[in-house]
């Protein structure tokens, strides 16, 4: 039925949701007499009341073009792989405070599931990872903050994790930092043929020619706000999931960050299981 399929107010109703009453009347040709009936009739089609979730678009106008771009290096990585290695970059931040989320508990409003929180000021730890597409193998390291100084680093450290590849192509997000010149400095030129984001107070720092660094790192920037296009970000998923949501370690912060190392470093020498969960294995 296509009809809930779209918005109530492309055919007349002021409202932004459709109800059964609504629903009824505009399929008024199905002759239902009842919203009971007409909540059968959805039954049936296999349509019911679903909880929305957030949704943004990517409003990149070149949004095909650098989803192309990117399958192009994969398509490299994976025929070449003693010549090209690509892998997907992300960082993930997570609180000395628990995260809310469900559990299981007694039934009744008493015995509600608890994120204990510390007395303590919430702190927060930041981590950077890779992820190969075709091992599973992530790269992962964390911080308080994550600096250009330690960006560099870590491409640095992926260089030492494969260092026959001519090309590193590190496909990643829009944060400016990526683009800094003090990033750059310390890689070979690019070759990324769309404009890069580049914050409008660094872009004094680009009218003289920056160093040539010699990292064999390509940096491939993702169509602007889309998430979904970076298999790692459901890494982070699996991990709050598993360690960060309802925590019990708001007073012993240290302890949460070994484990979450802990977690991550069962994925450093590659991991079918962690392909399959962010979709790039088949099951």
């Amino acid at each position: 039925m296509s009809t809930v399929g779209q918005s109530p107010q492309t055919v007349g109703y002021p409202q932004a949701r459709w109800t059964l009453a609504t629903i009824r009347e505009q399929c008024d040709w199905l002759r239902v007499t009842s919203l009971g009936g007409m909540w059968q009739v959805l039954k049936r089609l296999q349509l019911g009341l679903k909880r929305g979730r957030h949704y943004v678009h990517s409003p990149d106008p070149e949004y095909a073009a650098k989803l192309a771009y990117v399958q192009t290096c994969l398509h490299f990585a994976q025929t070449d792989p003693d010549r090209y290695v690509a892998v997907y970059l992300d960082e993930v931040g997570y609180s000395r405070q628990p995260s809310l989320a469900a559990d299981y508990a007694p039934v009744g409003r008493q015995h509600a599931p608890l994120a204990r929180r510390s007395h303590h000021q919430d702190t927060v730890c930041r981590g950077l990872g890779a992820l190969h597409p075709l091992t599973g193998q992530v790269c992962y390291v964390q911080f308080s903050t994550i600096t250009t100084r330690r960006l560099v680093q870590f491409y640095t450290h992926l260089h030492t994790m494969f260092p026959h590849a001519e090309t590193i192509f590190v496909i990643q997000d829009n944060w400016p930092v990526h683009n800094h010149p003090d990033v750059l400095a310390a890689l070979l030129p690019q070759d990324y043929p769309f404009s890069p984001p580049v914050s409008a107070s660094w872009k004094h720092l680009y009218a003289s020619p920056l160093r040539t660094g010699s990292l064999p790192i390509q940096m491939v920037f993702l169509p602007t706000y889309s998430p979904w296009l970076n298999p790692i970000e459901k890494l982070w998923r699996w991990l709050k999931q598993h360690l960060l949501h309802l925590h019990p370690h708001a007073d012993t912060f240290d302890l949460l960050k070994q484990r979450v190392l802990d977690f991550i470093r069962q994925f450093e020498q590659g991991s079918p299981a962690l392909l399959r969960y962010v979709g790039l294995l088949p099951d």
